[in-house]
């Protein structure tokens, strides 16, 4: 199946993009919102059961997302730059693509290295492990940081995006968005 084509982003490459991108920012809202504003007890527990069911259907999706793009590898830049903007690209794209599979990886290492099932929605559980607690926390750790990260990068992607269309005046955002290769 051809997707790209060599100067513009195909269907499946688009679609990919912009449903993780929605499940990772929605995902980091959600887990900003239970951890900053929803207080100790039952409701809080409620929510971090959704976000860890949700949690597995995005490292689900992000296994297919990630593999499509090593797959199909990366465009050509749209236009000439720097080659300081293009290494700052490159390591942006590389870090989102990494933390798609760290966020969820170390999510469910901290539930179920802490002794806690995973219950996706009534559909499967994924039984919690043999309480391992310095993992648990590790993972806990890497969750939070990895959070921080992929947001301070998910930012500094759409600042990217908006210089590329709105200054430079190339095909960066449209071919990502339309898919075609030009303005």
């Amino acid at each position: 199946m051809s997707d790209n084509s060599g100067l513009a982003y195909g269907f499946v490459s688009r679609f990919n993009h912009w449903i993780i991108a929605l499940a990772i920012i929605g995902m980091l809202a959600f887990g900003i919102y239970i951890e900053d504003f929803v207080p100790d007890g039952p409701q809080q527990g409620a929510l971090l059961q959704t976000h860890k069911a949700i949690g597995v259907l995005v490292l689900a999706y992000g296994l297919w997302r990630v593999g499509w793009r090593l797959i199909k590898g990366f465009l050509a830049p749209a236009a000439p730059m720097p080659y300081w903007q293009d290494v700052i690209s490159k390591v942006t794209h590389w870090v989102l693509i990494a933390g798609i599979l760290v966020m969820p990886i170390s999510g469910m290492m901290t539930s179920l290295f802490g002794g806690h099932d995973i219950n996706v929605f009534g559909l499967f559980t994924i039984p919690g492990q043999t309480k391992i607690e310095w993992l648990s926390e590790f993972a806990e750790e890497v969750h939070g940081a990895a959070a921080n990260i992929m947001i301070a990068f998910i930012v500094l992607h759409v600042l990217g995006a908006l210089k590329h269309h709105v200054i430079d005046r190339d095909a960066t955002l449209v071919r990502m968005t339309s898919g075609k290769s030009a303005r």
